[in-house]
C-alpha cells in the first residue's frame, strides 16, 4: 500500500494559496507540524487527517492518496516479474512477502528463485544464489502445481545447476546437466563448461550434439516463418529469411564435400525462387532456381548423411538424417515448386532442368 499523504496536504494547501502557517492556524496546530506533515518527518493524528479532510472539502481516502495494490496471486506474480525485467532490487523484499502469504504457491516460489538467480548474476552475490537454491528445490516439491507446459522437473534441475554454476561449482553444474540431458536439451551448456576445464574431446561430443540439434530446429523455425510470411503476403520479409538461414546452412559446408544440409539449403532455395517469381522478381527467381539445381546436383553426385561431413562436427553415436523431402535433393527442389501450384513457376523451372549443367 502506498500512501501520498504527504504531497497531497502541500497540494490542497498550495491550491487554496495557504502558508503553512495559514494552515495551522485553521487546524490549531504548529506551523512546525504542519512541515513536519509535508516533510514525511511525522503523521498527523487521525482526528486531525479526519480535520483537513473537511477543511479542504475532500475525502479521507483523498486525501490520504493511498492505492491499494492487487495483492492476488497472479497479479503478485506479475509484479515479481517486472521487478526481474527491470531490475529493481526491491523486487526481493516484495518477494520475501509474497513468500510468507502464498510458501505453498508454486508460481511464486518459481518466480521468486527466478528473481534470486537474476540478481545474482547481476552482483555475484553468494547469499543471492543460495537462497534461489532454496527456492528452487521448494519448487521441485510443488511441481504437481504446475500448469506451464515450458516448465518441468528437468528445466528446474537446468537452473538448478546454471545456479551452482553461478556459485563456481561447475563440477556440480555439469553432473546435473548430464543428469537431465533429455533430448540433448543441455549438450550446448555441458560442452561449454567441459570446454572451459580443459576437457575438449567430451565437450566436443556434446557441441556436436548441440549444433546439429540447434541447426535443425532452426530449419524449422525458418519453415514456420515460411509459412506465416506467405500467409500476410510479405515477401520481402520471406525472401529476408530464407537468404539469411541459407547463408548459414551453406557455411557448414566441410572442405567443399556435400553434406546433409546441402539438400536441405537447395529445397529452401527452391521456396525462395517461388517468391521471387510471385513477387515479380522474374530474374531473380531464375538465378536463384539455377542456384538450387547446382546445389541439388552437387549432393546428388555424392549424397552423405554422414555428420561428420558437416563442418565443425565430430561422429555422433547412433545418428541420423531423415526428411520427407523425397529420395534426392532433386526431388526437394521439385516439390517445393510444386506446392506453390503456379504453372509459369513450374514451367520456369522445368526449362531449367532440360539445359544442359553447366557444371558437367
Amino acid at each position: 500500500m502506498k500512501m501520498r499523504l504527504a504531497e497531497n496536504i502541500r497540494a490542497f494547501r498550495k491550491e487554496r494559496s495557504l502558508t503553512q502557517e495559514q494552515l495551522s492556524e485553521a487546524l490549531g496546530v504548529t506551523a512546525g507540524a504542519v512541515y513536519k506533515w509535508e516533510a514525511k518527518l511525522s503523521i498527523p493524528e487521525l482526528e486531525l487527517i479526519i480535520q483537513m479532510a473537511d477543511f479542504f472539502d475532500t475525502s479521507v481516502d483523498v486525501l490520504l492518496g493511498y492505492e491499494v495494490k492487487d495483492n492476488g496471486l497472479e497479479a503478485t506474480v506479475r509484479r515479481l516479474q517486472e521487478y526481474r525485467r527491470a531490475r529493481d532490487w526491491e523486487g526481493l523484499a516484495e518477494a520475501e512477502k509474497a513468500l510468507k502469504k502464498y510458501p505453498h504457491s508454486f508460481q511464486i516460489v518459481t518466480e521468486s528463485a527466478s528473481l534470486y538467480r537474476a540478481f545474482g548474476f547481476d552482483s555475484g552475490d553468494r547469499a543471492l544464489f543460495q537462497r534461489a537454491l532454496e527456492l528452487l528445490e521448494q519448487s521441485r516439491l510443488l511441481l504437481p502445481q504446475n500448469r506451464d507446459p515450458q516448465i518441468s522437473e528437468q528445466t528446474i534441475h537446468g537452473k538448478i545447476a546454471d545456479t551452482y554454476l553461478g556459485l563456481g561449482e561447475a563440477d556440480k553444474a555439469v553432473a546435473l546437466w548430464k543428469a537431465n540431458n533429455a533430448g540433448g536439451q543441455y549438450s550446448h551448456e555441458i560442452g561449454n563448461i567441459l570446454a572451459q576445464n580443459d576437457h575438449p574431446a567430451e565437450a566436443q561430443r556434446f557441441l556436436s550434439e548441440a549444433l546439429l540439434k540447434h541447426v535443425a530446429e532452426l530449419v524449422t523455425t525458418i519453415n514456420g516463418y515460411v509459412n506465416v510470411y506467405a500467409d500476410r503476403g510479405d515477401h520481402a520479409s520471406l525472401q529476408a529469411i530464407l537468404d539469411w538461414g541459407t547463408r548459414l546452412l551453406l557455411g557448414l559446408r566441410e572442405a567443399e564435400k556435400p553434406n546433409y544440409f546441402d539438400k536441405v539449403c537447395a529445397a529452401l532455395l527452391a521456396v525462395l525462387a517461388g517468391s521471387q517469381f510471385l513477387s515479380g522478381q522474374g530474374d531473380e527467381a531464375r538465378g536463384t532456381l539455377v542456384r538450387a539445381r547446382e546445389l541439388a546436383a552437387f549432393f546428388d553426385a555424392s549424397p552423405s548423411y554422414d555428420e561428420s561431413d558437416i563442418r565443425f562436427v565430430t561422429p555422433i553415436e547412433g545418428a541420423s538424417a531423415h526428411d520427407d523431402l523425397g529420395t534426392t535433393a532433386l526431388d526437394g527442389v521439385c516439390k517445393a515448386i510444386s506446392q506453390f501450384e503456379n504453372e509459369e513457376l513450374t514451367a520456369l523451372w522445368k526449362s531449367l532442368t532440360e539445359q544442359e549443367d553447366p557444371h558437367e
